[in-house]
C-alpha cells in the first residue's frame, strides 16, 4: 500500500470477494463516496483521478457506493469482455448516457435493443466501406484547405483547427454541405448543450423539471428547440425527394431518409449476435421533436424512420463525428511535437507515399492502406488521449464475473484512459510508441486493453469513417506543414463527453522540408 494511504487503511475494505448478504463484492471503498470528497482524487465532475487512483490501490477490479448505487470500476479486459459481449443482454446503458437521451433520444449512443439492434442495421449501409471510400476525396479537400490557412510562424490553437476541420468534413459527408449558417447553428448549440454536460448528468430527476424555470435548465431547452428547428429545416427539405434520388445524393442524411429495415420484426428477438447482422465496416466489424425522453418508437420493418428517428440518428452521428475526431487530431499533433523521432518517420512515409513541396500528389483512399505508420501514430494517440475515455453499463438481472457476484442495477464503469495507460497491459506506459500498433502487436494484445471505439455490439458503426479521417488528415497537412509546441498554456486533458484539452494548444507551423 502506497505510505501516503495507511492513515485511511481503516477506510478501504481489501478483502477479495466479500460476501454481503447473497452477493459477493471486490474489495473497495468502505464508506460511500462522499466521504473521501476532501481526497486530491475525488473531485466530483472529474473521474478520472478517481477510477486510476481505485485501479492502483485495489488493482483491476474495485467497488464504492455513491447515492445508494453500487458502484464498479473495472480494468480487467477479460470481465470488460464479458460485460460488453458475453453478458451483453444483461446489461442496458448507465444512467450517465441515459441522461443524454434529452438531447439524442434513440440515437444509437443512448438507445436499448430493440430499437438500437433495428436501428443499427438501418444505418449500417451509409457506413459500409465503399460508401465510406466515397468521402476520402472529401476528407483530402478539407484538409488541404485547413492547411492552406496556416501561417509560417504565426500561432494557431491546434484544437481551434481541427475543430474547422472536421467541422466541414461532418457538413460536407453529413449534410452535402458546407458549412452554412445552419451547420454552424447545429455545431453552436450542441457545443452550447455540451458545456451544460455536467450540469445535465448531476441534476437529480432531470427529466421531470424540464418545463420549470431553473436557469441551466432554460438553456438547456432554448438551446434543444433551436437545435430541433434547424434540423427540421434540414429534413424537411429532403422529404419531396424520392428513395432513388435521396441515395444519388450520397451524404449520409440523404442514406439515413432513404434507409430501410428489411429484416423481419422476428429478426429482434432471434439473432444471438446482433453484430453478426451489420455489414463489415471499413476498417472495423460500427418534425415532433418535442418528447424530451426521445421515445421513439421501433421502426416496422420495410418502412423508412420517421423524421423523430432521423434526427436522432443525425445528432447522434454529427456529435460522434464531429468532436471525437477534432480531438483525436488534436492530442496527435501535440504528441508528435514532443516526440522527434516518431514524427521524422511519419514524414518520411507521407513524403515517400505521396511527396511533399512541388512534387506533392494529392492523397487518395488508395493511399490509406498504405500510410501504414500514420496510422499507427494515430492509433498510440487515441492510446495515450482517447477521445471515448469511458463507459458505463448497468446490470438487469444478478451478474457474475470471476469470483463476484453483483445485484441488479450494479453500475460498472470501465475507462479506456485507465486501460489504456495500465502497466500490466503496456510497458512504459506514458511513452509514445506507435510500433505498439503494427499487426503483430495487435494480434498479441488481449482483447479490451485497447478499445477506442467500444466493443461489442455496441462498437462505434463510423469506426471505419474515423480511422480514414485522421489517417488522411494527418498526412495531408504534414505534406505542407510541421508544428511545433508553444508551452503558452499548461496542457490539461478535461473530461467531458469526449477528451478534449482544457486550455488552448498553440502550435507554430513551419513550412516541411
Amino acid at each position: 500500500m502506497p505510505e501516503h494511504e495507511r492513515d485511511f487503511e481503516k477506510e478501504y475494505d481489501y478483502t477479495p470477494a466479500r460476501t454481503v448478504g447473497e452477493w459477493r463484492l471486490p474489495a473497495g471503498l468502505r464508506r460511500a463516496l462522499p466521504y473521501y470528497a476532501r481526497r486530491k482524487w475525488v473531485s466530483f465532475g472529474e473521474p478520472i483521478p478517481l477510477f486510476e487512483h481505485l485501479h492502483q490501490v485495489f488493482g483491476r477490479i474495485a467497488h464504492y457506493r455513491f447515492l445508494g448505487t453500487t458502484i464498479v470500476f473495472v480494468n480487467d479486459p477479460d470481465y470488460i469482455n464479458e460485460i460488453l459481449v458475453t453478458q451483453v443482454s444483461s446489461f442496458v446503458r448507465e444512467r450517465t448516457l441515459k441522461r443524454m437521451k434529452i438531447l439524442l433520444g434513440e440515437g444509437l449512443i443512448t438507445s436499448d435493443d430493440p430499437i438500437h439492434l433495428q436501428q443499427r442495421r438501418i444505418v449500417a449501409p451509409a457506413f459500409h466501406r465503399q460508401r465510406i471510400a466515397g468521402y476520402a476525396d472529401q476528407i483530402v479537400a478539407a484538409a488541404q484547405e485547413s492547411a492552406a490557412r496556416f501561417t509560417a510562424g504565426q500561432p494557431i490553437d491546434i484544437n481551434d483547427e481541427m475543430m474547422q476541420l472536421s467541422l466541414h468534413i461532418v457538413a460536407r459527408t453529413l449534410f452535402d454541405s458546407e458549412v452554412t449558417s445552419d451547420v454552424l447553428a447545429v455545431r453552436d448549440e450542441v457545443n452550447t448543450i455540451m458545456g451544460l454536460y455536467n450540469f445535465l448528468v448531476a441534476f437529480p430527476m432531470l427529466e421531470r423539471v424540464l418545463h420549470l424555470p431553473i436557469p441551466g435548465v432554460i438553456k438547456f431547452r432554448r438551446s434543444r428547440a433551436k437545435l430541433d428547428a434547424v434540423v427540421a429545416t434540414m429534413i424537411a427539405s429532403r422529404r419531396s425527394l424520392t428513395r432513388s434520388q435521396l441515395e444519388q445524393r450520397g451524404d449520409l442524411l440523404s442514406m439515413l431518409m432513404a434507409a430501410r429495415d428489411e429484416e423481419p420484426a422476428s429478426a429482434l428477438k432471434s439473432s444471438p449476435n446482433p453484430a453478426q447482422s451489420v455489414p463489415a465496416q471499413f476498417g472495423c466489424p460500427g418534425s415532433g421533436f418535442s418528447d424530451p425522453g426521445g421515445s421513439a418508437k421501433t421502426p416496422t420493418p420495410g418502412k423508412a424512420m420517421s423524421d423523430t428517428q432521423v434526427r436522432d440518428e443525425l445528432l447522434t452521428i454529427f456529435l460522434a463525428g464531429y468532436e471525437t475526431v477534432a480531438n483525436a487530431l488534436t492530442w496527435t499533433w501535440y504528441l508528435l511535437s514532443q516526440n522527434s523521432e516518431a514524427a521524422d518517420k511519419m514524414y518520411a512515409e507521407v513524403a515517400e507515399v505521396l511527396g511533399t513541396g512541388p512534387t506533392a500528389r494529392t492523397a487518395t483512399v488508395d493511399d490509406y492502406p498504405r500510410l501504414k505508420y500514420t496510422e499507427q501514430v494515430f492509433a498510440e494517440s487515441m492510446r495515450l488521449y482517447p477521445p471515448a475515455w469511458a463507459m458505463g453499463r448497468q446490470s438487469t438481472v444478478p451478474i457474475e464475473l470471476g469470483p463476484y457476484r453483483f445485484p441488479p442495477d450494479t453500475h460498472f464503469f470501465f475507462s479506456q484512459y485507465v486501460m489504456h495507460r495500465s502497466p500490466e497491459y503496456w510497458p512504459d506506459p506514458l511513452t509514445f510508441r506507435p510500433e505498439r500498433h503494427t499487426p503483430e502487436a495487435k494480434a498479441e494484445r488481449p482483447r479490451f486493453v485497447y478499445f477506442p471505439f467500444g466493443g461489442g455490439r455496441r462498437q462505434c458503426i463510423g469506426e471505419g469513417f474515423a480511422w480514414m479521417e485522421g489517417v488522411l488528415s494527418l498526412a495531408t497537412i504534414a505534406q505542407r506543414w510541421r508544428l511545433t509546441f508553444l508551452p503558452t498554456y499548461p496542457v490539461i486533458p478535461q473530461a467531458k463527453i469526449t477528451l478534449r484539452p482544457k486550455y488552448p494548444l498553440m502550435m507554430r507551423p513551419e513550412p516541411t522540408r
